[in-house]
Parts: structure tokens; sequence; C-alpha cells
């Protein structure tokens, strides 16, 4: 469920006089995310998506968000751009929120993503870490060691609720994680979030990538490992080598991999399913029961993460190409 924040005929109309969209025609909420309150408008020029950032958004974050998109899509990356008001302005206010009027972008992620897809990811995601050179705006991952520290200190107390042996297990993780993160490899504007619900498809064909509102500055190495645990598993839990070979090589297809990033990608793709694991944990822990929001299951993250305890090299996550330059 995806729409926290209610808006009225009214206000929206009221909204939307201070653009040059036309009429508005009909909307409905989107249920999808987590995040934010998302609606999809119509109106009598085009559809459009309405963004309403919710209270875990940090408004001092907006102008980072907007301006990321509209520096991409200048820079020939297909994503929503956000609409400038008749002042100029990209946000405004609705139902008490800060809001924004989004682009609307064709196509629909897929559930069933095979190996040429994951290809075309790649591609994307390297093409998105080149086109964000040069953005000069910065926001520091929140998301990263220190941020993983705090979310576990949250959760610790209660982990073996849902696995005996997890307070240790994910303590030790913790600290090795901090002895080996890598801190001298390529850095940049990262997606930090692009799972199968944000790339968009027609057909077979890549068409976009939505929901920037984790983006940060960051390894870029550290998102291809975010990609690796999002794309390249099975339903079953299993990794799919074969999806793995392919998103590696559509991203080393546009942006090799430096030596230095392929020796530290287990690292790194433990970190990332930690990071995803530490989120899911807390959302699990403390969600309470009857909430719209769906929790996710954390155990997911931790086969992945323990998978990759087993990985020392990034051959053996695509063995069948060469990914070094």
């Amino acid at each position: 469920m995806a729409v926290y924040t209610d808006i009225t005929e009214i206000d929206l109309k009221h909204f939307l006089a201070q653009y040059e969209v036309g009429e508005l025609t009909s909307y409905k909420g989107i249920a999808e995310g987590v995040e934010n309150s998302n609606f999809l408008l119509h109106t009598t020029k085009d559809p459009l998506i309405l963004t309403l950032y919710e209270k875990r958004v940090e408004k001092s974050d907006l102008p980072f968000f907007l301006g990321l998109m509209q520096h991409l899509s200048e820079r020939g990356l297909s994503c929503p751009l956000p609409l400038p008001r008749r002042d100029g302005e990209l946000l405004g206010e609705l139902s008490g929120r800060p809001a924004a009027l989004i682009s609307f972008l064709e196509g629909m992620w897929l559930r069933k993503p095979e190996a040429k897809h994951c290809r075309e990811v790649g591609k994307a995601l390297a093409g998105m870490h080149l086109a964000g050179e040069g953005f000069e705006i910065k926001r520091p991952n929140a998301l990263s060691l220190e941020g993983w520290k705090v979310l576990w200190e949250k959760s610790a107390e209660r982990a073996d609720e849902v696995e005996t042996g997890l307070e240790a297990e994910i303590t030790a993780e913790l600290a090795y994680l901090e002895a080996h993160w890598p801190k001298d490899l390529p850095a940049g504007v990262i997606h930090a979030d692009l799972f199968q619900d944000n790339v968009f498809f027609l057909g077979d064909e890549l068409s976009g990538l939505i929901d920037f509102y984790f983006a940060c500055n960051d390894l870029l190495a550290y998102d291809v490992s975010i990609c690796i645990n999002a794309w390249c598993f099975e339903k079953d839990g299993s990794y799919n080598v074969t999806k793995g070979s392919a998103l590696l090589e559509g991203y080393c297809s546009v942006r090799p991999l430096s030596d230095e990033e392929r020796d530290a990608m287990p690292v790194l793709a433990r970190g990332s399913a930690l990071r995803f694991f530490l989120t899911r944990l807390y959302d699990w822990l403390t969600t309470p029961e009857g909430a719209l929001v769906v929790k996710k299951d954390p155990l997911e993250y931790l086969r992945k993460l323990r998978f990759h305890r087993q990985i020392s090299s990034v051959a053996e996550y695509a063995p069948a190409i060469e990914v070094a330059p």
C-alpha cells in the first residue's frame, strides 16, 4: 500500500493550477511502493505521477532527488522527469506534504526477469553511473556501515525471535564488514535500490529507471552488488549464475569494473545483503499487526548473505565472461 495521505479533487485541482499540465480528467492511488504516497493522474495533456513525500523522507533531501532526475535525463538516461511549476520551482505542497509532479514513464516491471533482461539492467545501471558524473549536490548514504549499526542496535535484542543465534551471527558479520569494507574504490551517484519494480520494460526493451529516493553518493560497485542480490537469485533462494553473468557482462560493456572493484565484489555483496536484511528485520519487528504495509521476509536476505560468505572471487558470480577492463 502506498497511499498514506489522502487528497481531495478540489485540493488537487488547485495544486495543478500551478503547472502547465492541462485539466484534470481522473486520478487514482498507486498501490506499489513503501516510502511515499503516489497517484496516477490523467489530464487533457499527458498522464503524470503525483508524489507526496511522507515523513520518512527528509524534505532537505528533495532538491537532491529532483535535481538528480533532471541531471540524468539531460544526459540521456530514461527516467521520470520532475515538472516545474509556473514559478520555476520543482516542489510544491499538497495536503500538508511536500509534493511534486513527475512525468509518466511507459512500461511495466517484470515479475519473472530472464538473463537478457538482467543484461539490460547492467547496461542501464552503468549508464546511470556515467550520467551521474558532474552532479554537484551530494547526499551521503544513510544506509551504509554506520547506518547498519544504528538499525542493528534497534533490533539486536529481539533478533533471536526471528531465528535462534541471529544476534551473535549479525554482530559478528558487522564486525567483519567494518574491518574489510573497501574505501578507495570509484565512487559517485548510485541508485541504491534498483530492484525489479524500479526498472520498466516495454517487451524485452528496457524503457527506464524509476524511484530515485534512496539515491546517494557511494561506491559504484556497491550499486552493482545490490543488483546482484536483487536480480540474480531465484524464488527458491538459489543463485542463477546465468543471470549474474549477464548482469555483469552488461554493466562492463558500458563501464568496465576495475581489478579492485572485482576483488571487492564478494564483500560488497555481503554488505548489500546485510543492508536489506536489516531494514526488513527492523520493519518485521516493529510494524504492528494489521498495518497496511506488507512486511517483507528478512530471512530471504539472510540466506543471500550466507551465500555470499562462501564466495571468494567475482568469477564465481560470472564464470563465463571476462569482466575486467
